[in-house]
């Protein structure tokens, strides 16, 4: 009689959740599986990062130090991540002591620029035109080509850092040392009407479910504000969750992942980056949604049933960047906090500086826009102001 191996046991409560990173997202997921019964681990370079407060023990170590993953997963019953910048050598190191969702293999796409969008290309999925760029010359070439590009850093950047838009050939050598003068995407400029993100979780047996979509708007490259469900067409919406969905069973993603995409003037959807973990976008999600996207990682990794991802009332939420903080003066938050249905959400960061992501402010309301006007109004008036929906939403109904 042959035997069959059983399914393996979920990961429920006491056991402890490793989290590699432990910036703002680690912090919140840490709350989320703390409210649970988890006992939390941290890796970070920081023995003070955002998640310390909330973690049972910080690991203080670079992302590439192979012996503290080790020692990291020796101590848990499961490996997540928040900050895909983790060397594969150090997600190879944790498995063999724990189980580390994701996995190696969906981390050496994402976090690549160039492997990433030659991923998604070779597997069908819609992307706008780019290339690779290895010199000085590529990137004259293709602003040549594409008239108006930008130029993204292969490896590494975020929020607008290590990243240049040019529509003037001349700018090559300036663009290269911008990026690092190291292999980069030259992507071509694209007229948009909008941006939008879909969040899908995905256990390790394939089951999977999809946030409501997301609408998004970013100032200086780094999101400004986000509120959901996105006030879009059933049809677009129904499209970005089966791209985002059809991008995570492909990739296999066991935990989190984030599809931000582009809507065009045409209704098209096209996919601009990924992420596999939780992500700005969705931190609505803890006011709108009957499961926040941390708690759905806890779940999704745990290979616990996922929770519940309706909307219970639609949010929205503004960024607080460390420009409003003046010197040694805190904003007034309690200006911000008489607005109805708004909360602050601050991320335990040490020193304010300008465009560093210091927390939130979430609001909700009937619809998604009053939601959205609530918010950006409970910022203004901590001087955090920002840029009303574009006027190219107004052909999809968004104003």
């Amino acid at each position: 009689m042959t035997s069959r191996a059983l399914p393996a046991r979920p990961i429920t409560p006491p056991a402890t959740i490793g989290i590699l990173g432990g910036g703002q997202l680690g912090r919140m997921t840490a709350l989320a599986a703390r409210s649970m019964g988890y006992g939390v681990h941290i890796l970070d370079p920081d023995a003070n990062c955002s998640a310390s407060a909330v973690a049972d023990r910080v690991v203080a170590a670079r992302f590439d130090d192979v012996d503290a993953a080790r020692d990291l997963a020796s101590n848990c019953a499961v490996i997540t991540l928040e900050i895909e910048q983790i060397a594969t050598e150090v997600l190879d190191a944790a498995s063999a002591y724990a189980p580390t969702r994701p996995g190696a293999a969906a981390i050496a796409i994402i976090q690549d620029r160039v492997r990433q969008k030659t991923w998604l290309r070779d597997n069908g999925f819609p992307v706008g035109a780019f290339r690779v760029v290895d010199s000085e010359n590529d990137v004259r070439d293709a602003v040549r080509e594409f008239k108006s590009s930008f130029v993204k850093s292969s490896r590494g950047g975020f929020d607008g850092r290590g990243q240049a838009r040019t529509g003037d050939a001349s700018e090559a050598p300036k663009v290269w040392k911008t990026v690092g003068s190291r292999t980069a995407v030259a992507e071509q400029a694209l007229d948009l009407a909008g941006e939008v993100s879909v969040l899908v979780a995905r256990r390790p047996g394939g089951e999977s479910v999809a946030f409501p979509v997301s609408l998004n708007h970013h100032e200086r490259q780094a999101l400004a504000w986000s509120t959901m469900p996105a006030p879009l067409s059933r049809e677009i919406t129904d499209k970005a969750a089966s791209i985002g969905r059809a991008i995570a069973d492909k990739m296999e993603i066991v935990g989190l992942l984030a599809v931000e995409m582009f809507l065009l003037p045409s209704g098209q959807l096209l996919v601009n980056e990924l992420a596999p973990r939780p992500h700005n976008s969705y931190h609505a999600s803890e006011r709108a949604c009957l499961t926040s996207q941390f708690e759905q990682l806890v779940r999704a990794v745990c290979d616990l049933p996922l929770g519940d991802t309706a909307i219970a009332r639609p949010a929205a939420i503004v960024n607080l960047f460390g420009d409003i903080w003046r010197g040694a003066e805190q904003p007034r938050f309690d200006l911000a906090l008489e607005t109805p249905g708004t909360r602050l959400h601050l991320y335990g960061k040490g020193e304010p500086r300008p465009a560093r992501k210091m927390g939130h402010l979430s609001a909700t309301g009937d619809t998604a826009m009053s939601a959205l006007d609530a918010a950006r109004s409970a910022a203004a008036r901590v001087g955090a102001i920002t840029e009303k929906p574009p006027a190219t939403l107004a052909a999809f109904g968004v104003k």
